[in-house]
C-alpha cells in the first residue's frame, strides 16, 4: 500500500511540473521566412518579404515616422533602405513578443544592361533601446526586364 501511495505522489509531482516559458533576449531575434514572388517583371508587382521576430521587452517599433528602425539591402546597392515600423507593443509596457513582420517592397527592376538579374536582401531591425538583431539574408529574387 505505501508503495502505491508514494507511487501516486510521484506520478502526481511528475506531471504538475509545468516547464517555464523560454525568456527572450532583450535585443531582437530575427529569421527570415518568405520572400514572394521569387522571379518578376521590372515595376509589375510588390515584394512581399517576411520575418520572423521575438523580443523579451517588445520593444520594437517607433511612434515617429521619421525614425527608421528596420535596414533591407539589396545586394545590388551600396547601402540599406531604412523603413519605420509602428509600435508592436502599447505604449510604457515590457512585454514579451514574438511575431511575424510582413514588408512590402515596391516592384524591382534591373538596374545594370542585363535582361536578368537577381539578388537577396539582408534584413536587421532595431529596437527602442538601440539593441540591432541579427542579420538574415532572404532567398534569391530574380527581376527580368
Amino acid at each position: 500500500m505505501n508503495k502505491l501511495i508514494i507511487l501516486s505522489l510521484s506520478l502526481m509531482v511528475l506531471f504538475s511540473c509545468k516547464k517555464e516559458d523560454e525568456a527572450y533576449s532583450d535585443t531582437p531575434e530575427i529569421e527570415f521566412v518568405s520572400l514572394t514572388p521569387t522571379s518578376t517583371s521590372e515595376f509589375s508587382q510588390d515584394i512581399k518579404l517576411v520575418i520572423s521576430y521575438k523580443d523579451g521587452d517588445g520593444d520594437i517599433g517607433t511612434d515617429d515616422p521619421d525614425e527608421y528602425t528596420l535596414l533591407i539591402h539589396d545586394a545590388r546597392l551600396p547601402a540599406a533602405d531604412e523603413y519605420h515600423i509602428q509600435p508592436l507593443t502599447p505604449p510604457n509596457q515590457s512585454i514579451q513578443i514574438e511575431g511575424d513582420l510582413k514588408i512590402n517592397l515596391a516592384g524591382l527592376f534591373v538596374l545594370g544592361n542585363d535582361s536578368t538579374e537577381s539578388t537577396r536582401f539582408t534584413i536587421k531591425l532595431r529596437d527602442r533601446a538601440g539593441n540591432w538583431s541579427n542579420s538574415v539574408t532572404s532567398t534569391s529574387i530574380t527581376v527580368n526586364k
